[in-house]
């Protein structure tokens, strides 16, 4: 198989020369780490002391990298991607909340997105965060198995509820459900709590999916049991693959709390891990299903390769490439222009609510070698194709 990223007419298509420009502008800025790390501290000083800044955030990094500060907003986004075959999972991208009524109104507003989900073609999937649903504080005590107080027993069974509604309307709804992974010590927990949503609801086919971060060593033996368990209890198990965005924030604490960091000692070790996973349920696809999150060409390379060598066609609904909107359009248009599953996330949300997330897409940019400098180079080639033809 040819290099099939490298053809950047079909990557930026969808982009007008106006926007191509603004591309380059946003990650010739988060190259430079200095810029990124004086730009965040701005910008969160900006947002908490109220000054009208949202405008200029909205006209720059917001729409290159969402959809739109609310659902319906996304909805012409979409359908301009689906016009290249790439479809969209609408995530609502609110992030750190710690109240019940804000658990409930994202729980609506995920509800509301499986319900735009069953409408239209265009999206597959729809996503959302365990600590969307409930406090993170109460998942890093469930998960460590300490005694919860009444209140918190009572706290931990509305989370639990909320799960179960969103996963059963899933279901009932025909709409596969990705659940995204967090920090490892508040994952034991979500992971239990997906795990029974899956021996529920995924009986006949991978309806709710987990995710797995392979940055950290142990998930691979993590997943060889949970297929263990799904084989004797007969489900299937849906898996979004990524290698995870936290590192930083877990080899800090795992040095500050003085246990062994829970993350690969290397790049490679990460990538190769990555292509274990993808291998392990490519051998076991027909009981399992794979969202392959990754903006790595190598890993994409990896996982078609496999499936030709296997003989399983490029548009098997059991097997779909992710990226992030606003990034690696040369793996996603070019994905979809083969024929591929593909789907981009889609953030949304309130300006304000939504920089946390933007501000760790930025930061990730800036540490993840060589992500920038791939953007840019392609984004230049496109230009200068554009400019000679």
């Amino acid at each position: 198989m040819g290099n099939i990223f490298d053809n950047t007419q079909v990557a930026f298509a969808l982009k007008s020369d106006t926007e191509l420009d603004r591309a380059y502008f946003l990650f010739k800025m988060i190259d430079n780490e200095p810029l990124v790390r004086i730009g965040t501290a701005v910008t969160n000083f900006a947002i908490k002391a109220n000054l009208p800044v949202e405008g200029l955030i909205r006209a720059t990094v917001f729409d290159h990298f969402c959809g739109g500060i609310n659902e319906n907003d996304c909805l012409s986004v979409v359908d301009k991607m689906y016009t290249k075959g790439v479809s969209s999972v609408l995530d609502y991208s609110v992030e750190g909340k710690e109240e019940e009524a804000q658990f409930d109104a994202a729980l609506a507003m995920t509800l509301k997105t499986i319900e735009f989900a069953k409408e239209r073609q265009a999206i597959p999937f729809a996503v959302f965060k365990p600590t969307g649903l409930g406090r993170f504080d109460l998942y890093e005590k469930v998960g460590s198995k300490a005694t919860l107080t009444s209140s918190e027993k009572e706290e931990w069974d509305r989370v639990v509820d909320r799960f179960d509604l969103v996963c059963k309307t899933a279901q009932y709804k025909d709409v596969s459900l990705l659940i995204d992974a967090e920090e490892s010590w508040m994952q034991d927990a979500a992971d239990d709590l997906v795990t029974q949503m899956m021996q529920k609801y995924n009986k006949e086919k991978a309806v709710v999916f987990n995710t797995l971060q392979m940055y950290r060593w142990d998930r691979l033996d993590y997943l060889k049991q949970l297929h263990e368990k799904a084989k004797q209890e007969g489900f299937f198990i849906g898996m979004k693959i990524v290698r995870g965005a936290y590192m930083e924030k877990e080899n800090a604490r795992a040095v500050e709390k003085g246990y062994p960091t829970p993350i690969c000692a290397s790049k490679e070790a990460t990538d190769k891990n990555y292509d274990a996973a993808v291998l392990y349920m490519i051998e076991h696809i027909e009981t399992m299903a794979i969202f392959a999150g990754t903006h790595n060409e190598l890993s994409s390379y990896t996982l078609m390769n496999l499936m030709q060598e296997r003989g399983i066609k490029t548009n098997d609904d059991r097997i779909w490439f992710g990226q992030l909107y606003g990034m690696s359009d040369n793996i996603s248009y070019n994905l979809a222009a083969h024929r591929y599953n593909v789907a981009k996330y889609l953030p949304f949300g309130p300006v304000k609510d939504v920089m946390p997330y933007l501000i760790r897409r930025a930061e990730e940019n800036t540490s993840v070698a060589g992500q920038t400098s791939r953007e840019l180079s392609m984004i230049k080639a496109e230009r200068s194709r554009r400019k000679s033809s």
